[in-house]
């Protein structure tokens, strides 16, 4: 019940108590006044009764004494006293009205009638004494009948002043009692108004308002320093304390929702700074091997309860291989066709998860219940590659994850096609389209590049030519031709290796340089070449297209020539090799300083 309703029902009854006291308290003094007015009552008929006894034996002695002496003063004296009991007499009768019972009515009538006869012999008696009759007067007051009318008087008056007494004390009982009931009655009703207070007080203001209060005053203090893991009062009580109760668990839940907000607000902007950042990273690799271990050390920070891999597609599209991976992944290969993943044949997010009834990636383990979401890579409508993540059995993580790697995944697939754009532009520029090799461009650029280190480190470069080319076009076709020429820049390439790069010149010239090596390596590296070339045998189509061979010019930084002649002295040396025959390598150093120009023939 609602404290407004007890305080309402309390006042009210209070009030009516109250109310009920009162009067009782009305009743009782009322009650006093009639025991009061009963007595007073009593009293006067009493008094009156006697003194009309006595005005009765009064009058009887002034008349006897006044027959007996003959004195006027008797005489004036019964006058007067029969006036004063005829003035009672009356006063009787008015009293009469209202104050006597019917009994009470007819002792009266009793008395009156034997004072009327009593009245009439001594009035009678007084008569005859005046008229001189006085033995007749004197015998008629001394006589039987005016004894027996005295003492009848007497007896009648006696009897209505018992009958008043008796009366008069029933009456002072009756409303002694109904004053005492009263009383009683209004210091009950007064005691359990007194006994409704203190209820209330006790009750409503100390158990109900004054101890909850008490409880709840410490419970927000510790909610206005924001602690909201305090525990409020567990009381299920509809009142005003109820409400009050029920609005601070509101705002300790809109607390806790709050801060529950503010964690996810503040997690949600920490995971974007850090996808923002790895955004910024991606955009500056320079190629994918970079790019790789990038995603795998941001993917750890901002999924740390996730793990999984990076996935690049090959050229032709048809394999996925793994390029990063960052956790500890269990499910997926590092290898596989892209047919076994559902995400990369419907270029759309795929979350395998069994419990849930979706099919599983053939790249994943099927017994296992971890979810594991594989998400393409795809920009300017191609696919390059895909992300996967798999979380621990039982957790949500994944999916709760899933928008943040949709953003990753958006960013991360254009910046691999970028990356993969740059490159087949820039092997485009620098790559010769027909051997692959590096073009002229290429070579001028590290020519260029040797010059402006100006190191002591030696160099070499190497002027490759196809001795007799246009036999090939004219006799096979420029398709045979072509095919030459790729084979023997593959094998230029093999015996090259690390120790230089090869570049094709233009037409049927290549020119391989050589950073960090001297006259003797290179030396030894060209003849290595022009044997290699020679014993290949090289059939097109099924046809032998007979012995290739290739002329050799050499040029060294080590000969005391700068580096920015290299190229000259070495088409040089070309053109020496050529003018002694072809198939011969020719150097561009004086044999002075310990190296013999020769020229090396096929026997």
């Amino acid at each position: 019940m609602r404290i407004s309703t007890i305080t309402n029902w309390a006042y009210w009854v209070t009030v009516v108590l109250t109310l009920l006291s009162g009067g009782a308290f009305i009743m009782a003094v009322r009650g006093a006044d009639q025991e009061r007015d009963a007595a007073t009552t009593a009293w006067k008929l009493d008094e009156i009764a006697e003194q009309l006894q006595s005005a009765a034996e009064q009058t009887t002695e002034d008349a006897r004494l006044y027959v007996l002496k003959g004195e006027q003063r008797y005489l004036a004296a019964f006058g007067g006293a029969k006036t004063q009991e005829n003035a009672r007499q009356q006063v009787i009768k008015r009293m009469d009205a209202g104050l006597l019972t019917e009994q009470e009515r007819k002792a009266l009538q009793t008395a009156e009638t034997d004072a009327e006869r009593l009245d009439a012999i001594e009035e009678q008696a007084v008569m005859d004494y005046t008229d001189g009759n006085v033995d007749k007067a004197r015998a008629a007051l001394l006589s039987p009948e005016h004894e027996e009318a005295q003492s009848g008087l007497l007896s009648s008056v006696t009897h209505f002043t018992d009958l008043v007494d008796a009366r008069a004390q029933e009456d002072l009982r009756a409303a002694k009692e109904k004053a005492d009931l009263w009383g009683l009655t209004a210091k009950a009703l007064l005691a359990l108004t007194a006994l409704v207070f203190l209820s209330v007080l006790y009750f409503v203001l100390k158990r109900r308002v004054a101890q909850p209060l008490l409880q709840m005053s410490g419970v927000v203090g510790r909610l206005a320093k924001q602690d909201y893991t305090v525990e409020l009062l567990a009381d299920d009580r509809r009142d005003e304390i109820g409400d009050m109760n029920e609005a601070i668990q509101i705002f300790r839940d809109n607390g806790l929702e709050r801060d529950r907000l503010d964690a996810e607000l503040r997690k949600d902007r920490q995971i974007k700074d850090l996808i923002l950042q790895l955004m910024h990273r991606l955009q500056a690799c320079q190629d994918g091997a970079e790019l790789a271990p990038i995603m795998a050390r941001y993917a750890i920070q901002i999924f740390p309860n996730l793990s999984g891999h990076l996935f690049f597609m090959n050229e032709g599209r048809t394999v996925a291989v793994a390029a990063s991976t960052w956790g500890a992944p269990t499910r997926s290969t590092l290898d596989f066709p892209s047919v076994q993943c559902w995400g990369l044949r419907r270029g759309r997010p795929h979350l395998s998860e069994i419990e849930n009834g979706d099919v599983p990636c053939q790249h994943l383990e099927e017994d296992s219940a971890d979810g594991g979401l594989c998400m393409p890579l795809a920009a300017h409508g191609d696919t390059v590659g895909m992300v996967y993540f798999e979380q621990s059995s039982g957790a949500s993580d994944l999916l709760d994850a899933r928008v943040y790697i949709e953003l990753i995944a958006e960013n991360l697939g254009l910046a691999i096609a970028n990356l993969q754009l740059r490159d087949r532009l820039t092997n485009l520029a620098i790559k010769d389209p027909l051997t692959g090799l590096l073009n002229r461009r290429s070579l001028d650029e590290n020519l260029n590049r040797l010059r402006r280190e100006a190191t002591d480190l030696p160099a070499a470069l190497m002027m490759v030519d196809i001795d007799h080319f246009k036999r090939f076009n004219d006799d096979f076709g420029h398709d045979a031709g072509d095919f030459v020429m790729n084979q023997v820049a593959a094998i230029m390439t093999d015996v090259t290796g690390a120790r230089g790069t090869v570049h094709r010149f233009g037409g049927e010239e290549f020119a391989i340089v050589m950073p960090g090596s001297g006259k003797a390596a290179v030396a030894t590296v060209a003849e290595a070449i022009r044997v290699a070339v020679e014993k290949a045998p090289i059939n097109y189509l099924g046809r032998p297209l007979g012995t290739v061979t290739i002329s050799v010019g050499v040029a060294a930084t080590d000969s005391s020539q700068p580096a920015a002649t290299l190229l000259q002295r070495a088409d040089q040396a070309l053109l020496r090799a050529k003018a002694n025959g072809r198939n011969a390598v020719a150097t561009d150093w004086n044999v002075d300083e310990g190296f013999t120009q020769s020229i090396s023939r096929r026997i």
